[in-house]
């Protein structure tokens, strides 16, 4: 009874046009309401306990860094410098969106900011090279959204808050998925480019490909500094978000010189903008999530799914499905905080990694980013790059079914080893034990 009263408020309100925040709020009033126990006091302190989290600093910092990126030249550096080794190849420009989105993943962990970054450069590019524009958009919204599998990424530090998980492990365990999806999207690239009829960009010299990867060259330092010093311990994930925010600061403002004052003044209100979104999500969830635990919602789930608990496989299978049509009319950073509390304990019940969960998970909620009708990546390549919404959701299909194709593998192909541990789940050197999340 009371899962469905939570769904059927949560869901009630958003059909009304409720911000999510506030939504998720209401519901776990309307759970309090219904045991009896409603109290103003619980929601204020978990609303305050929500947003009072050491690991929380990171996303800030992470979306800072991101701006002063985008801001400061190093976006354009690497797209040219991708563009100079591989935009000579038939369907080359599309080649450059893959390998600059992986990169540039590397060295911010928001979609909307990569995909933006993407389509404001190279969309145009493509267009005037004679390629199909809804193709070209469609492409530049499923290489922004490998920004939330390849660390740094704000879904990786939110799961792992929500859902005390070594943030590092996830960090680590999530390089190979990210790398893997753009393989998958060049493979797809491939096949629609065989169709494109597209003028070829000229092949650069030698020479100059190596000046470009030499002016590439501090941005490529990024992603090995905030890597490097995670893997070796050096830092924690929090501490990387600010490294990674002052390393930009000074490339864009000592080094490529494009960043000017009046706008850090403009990337730090966009961060503190952006910032006051997602906290405010984290905040009002919290008590969604008190009183998921207070109500045994995440009981009632098991019970429904007990029958699976013995086959993780289809267990994880169902989970994955309910969470990719979510993806369809909620945002990801909802879909986080909404599911994370509720499958997390039938997870460790079910004695699947939580790691390895939390991979395909997040994986499975950037995808749902670029589908319609409410994908919030599809919305912002649509608007960047001229087309339609229609338009871009045509051109985003072979892409999209790629994408669906590594997470149904990594599903139904998890396992490794006498010790039967998920691939994607361990990353060199980390201890399998380690659950927590990260520590100041």
């Amino acid at each position: 009874m009371t899962a469905f009263v939570f769904l059927g408020s949560l869901l009630g309100l958003i059909a009304l046009g409720l911000p999510i925040a506030f939504a998720l709020m209401f519901a776990g009033v309307a759970l309090m309401v219904l045991i009896g126990q409603f109290d103003a006091q619980i929601v204020v302190q978990n609303a305050i306990a929500g947003a009072d989290n050491f690991v929380l600093m990171a996303v800030p910092f992470f979306i800072l860094a991101g701006e002063f990126m985008n801001a400061g030249g190093l976006s354009k550096r690497i797209v040219n410098m991708a563009s100079a080794f591989v935009g000579h190849l038939r369907g080359g420009l599309g080649y450059v969106a893959i390998c600059a989105g992986i990169l540039l993943a590397s060295l911010s962990g928001s979609a909307v900011a990569d995909t933006a970054a993407l389509a404001a450069i190279l969309v145009p590019m493509m267009r005037r090279a004679g390629y199909d524009p809804a193709r070209a958009c469609g492409l530049m919204a499923a290489s922004g959204i490998i920004a939330p599998v390849i660390p740094p990424s704000i879904g990786f530090l939110i799961f792992g808050v929500v859902a005390n998980v070594s943030i590092t492990r996830l960090f680590l365990a999530g390089i190979v998925p990210g790398i893997l999806m753009g393989l998958f999207l060049t493979v797809a690239w491939w096949f629609v480019a065989r169709r494109q009829k597209a003028a070829l960009t000229p092949r650069v010299p030698w020479k100059q490909r190596l000046r470009l990867l030499g002016q590439g060259g501090w941005a490529l330092m990024l992603p090995v500094i905030i890597i490097g010093g995670l893997r070796f311990g050096i830092f924690t994930p929090t501490e990387s978000a600010v490294v990674a925010a002052a390393y930009a600061l000074f490339v864009g403002v000592a080094v490529y010189r494009e960043l000017s004052w009046r706008k850090v003044y403009e990337c730090l209100l966009s961060t503190a903008q952006t910032t006051a979104v997602v906290l405010l999500l984290a905040a009002l969830a919290m008590v969604a999530s008190y009183m998921i635990t207070i109500t045994d919602i995440s009981g009632q789930v098991g019970g429904w799914l007990s029958s699976l608990s013995d086959h993780p496989l289809v267990l994880v299978s169902a989970m994955m499905l309910v969470v990719f049509f979510a993806g369809m009319v909620l945002d990801f950073i909802p879909i986080v905080l909404i599911f994370t509390p509720v499958f997390m304990p039938i997870i460790q019940a079910a004695d699947i990694d939580p790691v390895y969960f939390g991979v395909i998970f997040i994986m499975n909620c950037s995808i749902g980013m670029i589908t319609p009708p409410v994908g919030v990546v599809l919305n912002v390549v649509s608007s960047v790059g001229k087309v339609s919404m229609a338009q871009a959701s045509r051109g985003i299909a072979p892409f999209l079914l790629a994408l669906v194709a590594l997470l149904i593998a990594l599903i139904l192909f998890p396992r490794t080893g006498d010790r039967a541990r998920p691939v994607v789940a361990l990353a060199p050197g980390v201890p399998s034990d380690s659950t927590q999340g990260d520590i100041p």
